[in-house]
């Protein structure tokens, strides 16, 4: 019994309390979500329904994660809603289940650690665009149904019930943290209108979630190669938009609740949840950081909350539908406001005057392409892109030499700084090759041949030095480059002076 808790992450220490209380508040808040992203994608309510009891569920007990809550997103929406219209839906089920098979490959060749290139303005970045996306999307429940703004007493009523339910969320943990504050704004926000008779939108106004347990079958598609064709490319950005935004939900609630998860568990979590929803008629997805938050900020640190949420959105599905359409969207859109308020990096805003200039940008444009494009995985690919780019011409600029000649009339370079192809021009702009004397030493104690440009770089100086019948020496050079230049098919031929004396720090394998 010992092993089966282990492996389910459960001990004496979880509160089983909270994590049940958080589980059923986490799964009335998938439930106006799982049908919005479907609708968004143009596909059956009930498709976005079993993609988040399945994606919910196998994450909940395979992931990496402990606490993270998965299910069907607006990123996964948007990428298959054209593959949806020009294909229809079985095409939808063969692309999840393919970019499925792709995430678990990602997951066993660990490339997980990929997310520690992300730096900290990428995902400061992220993190509001994506505060910003779930404040904006509950806009929508201020309009009627033919597109137009609520007013009057209707708006009156709707802004009164949300307003009521984030005051609820925001003072009773104040009071007391016995029962969760998300799960006790909806329950008084559904008596007061049940109690008063108060005409209000519900869930059941948005569609209906009446169904049963989700069905199996293989996408009937036709097993050919064009077929292959037409959904490898929506299954790709699929697998590479839900990798990105897991790992990044699974760092955030790292932070929050000071702990580890495990990526590469995640991912392969991630990659069967995918592909058990594909063949259970669901839709796809992946983690859901307003969801993952609404879970964490109850107190729920282990797998059993997620499990409960699951759960009891297939319960809701096929037995509570006609209680579970009654609750109000007012409810559900101030605890979503609430989600997207804790969700922002207020705490970004006060560095901007302490940050670089081009950290400020990058967070900056990631918010921006999150918030405007909808494309999470390119708003993370411009940010590590532009970070990467100003981290290069930064290393670029710090490239020194010390000059000195010794008594025996040898001429010394003491390098300083990365040798890369940002740095070569810099370097080669050091050696006074027609004035130097016949014997020069080139000192790396203080720097490192990085890449190719850097041998070549190298190269030509001493081709330079040799045409003009001088010698160069390359000392203090460390293992990791001198195996770099024997790589180079012996690009180089100098002497390397040894220093028994010198000693280098290489990484262990």
């Amino acid at each position: 019994m010992k092993k089966y808790l282990n492996l389910f992450d459960f001990s004496q220490e979880v509160n089983y309390r909270t994590e049940i209380l958080s589980g059923l508040t986490v799964a009335l808040a998938l439930v106006p979500e799982a049908i919005a992203f479907a609708l968004i994608a143009g596909l059956n309510p009930l498709t976005g329904l079993y993609a988040a009891f399945v994606m919910g569920l196998v994450t909940s007990i395979l992931g990496g994660r402990p606490g993270m809550i998965s299910g069907a997103t607006g990123a996964i929406a948007v990428v298959i809603v054209s593959l949806a219209m020009s294909h229809g839906v079985e095409y939808v089920f063969a692309t999840v289940i393919l970019a499925g098979l792709i995430q678990m490959t990602a997951g066993f060749l660990r490339l997980g650690k990929l997310m520690r290139l992300v730096p900290q303005p990428v995902i400061f970045g992220f993190v509001n665009g994506l505060a910003i996306i779930i404040f904006m999307s509950q806009l929508v429940q201020f309009k009627s149904a033919d597109g137009s703004w609520l007013t009057g007493t209707t708006l009156y009523i709707f802004l009164g019930l949300v307003l009521l339910t984030m005051l609820v969320i925001w003072g009773l943990p104040k009071l007391t943290k016995v029962f969760p504050a998300s799960l006790a704004a909806i329950l008084i926000v559904f008596g007061i209108v049940l109690a008063f008779g108060i005409d209000t939108r519900s869930i059941g106004d948005i569609a209906s979630i009446r169904g049963g347990f989700p069905p199996f079958h293989i996408p009937e598609i036709p097993f050919e190669w064009e077929t292959l064709q037409i959904i490898f490319p929506y299954a790709a950005i699929v697998a590479g938009v839900g990798l990105i935004e897991s790992l990044l939900t699974l760092n955030i609630v790292d932070e929050i609740t000071e702990t580890r998860g495990r990526g590469n568990k995640e991912a392969v979590a991630q990659g069967t949840a995918n592909i058990l929803s594909g063949f259970f008629s669901g839709m796809g997805g992946c983690a859901m950081i307003g969801q993952s938050l609404i879970n964490t900020s109850n107190g729920a640190r282990a797998r059993l909350s997620g499990i409960v949420a699951s759960v009891m959105l297939l319960m809701f599905v096929m037995f509570g539908a006609d209680f579970i359409e009654m609750v109000p969207m007012a409810a559900l859109t101030g605890l979503m406001i609430m989600v997207s308020l804790g969700t922002f990096e207020w705490a970004s805003l006060r560095t901007f005057r302490r940050m670089p200039k081009s950290d400020v940008l990058v967070m900056i444009l990631v918010t921006l392409v999150t918030v405007f494009l909808h494309n999470l995985a390119l708003a993370v690919l411009v940010g590590v892109i532009i970070s990467a780019l100003v981290f290069a011409w930064d290393n670029a600029k710090r490239i020194r030499a010390r000059k000195r000649i010794d008594e025996n009339g040898v001429k010394h370079y003491e390098i300083y700084g990365p040798l890369f192809f940002g740095s070569t021009t810099l370097f080669n702009e050091k050696f006074d090759v027609a004035n130097d004397p016949d014997e020069v030493i080139i000192d790396f104690a203080e720097s490192r041949i990085v890449d190719m440009s850097a041998i070549e770089a190298l190269n030509k100086i001493t081709e330079r030095y040799s045409k003009m019948g001088k010698k160069v020496h390359l000392k203090h050079l460390s293992q990791d480059c001198r195996r770099l230049l024997a790589n180079a098919d012996a690009l180089i031929e100098v002497n390397v002076l040894e220093d028994p004396t010198y000693k280098v720090a290489v990484d262990r394998l």
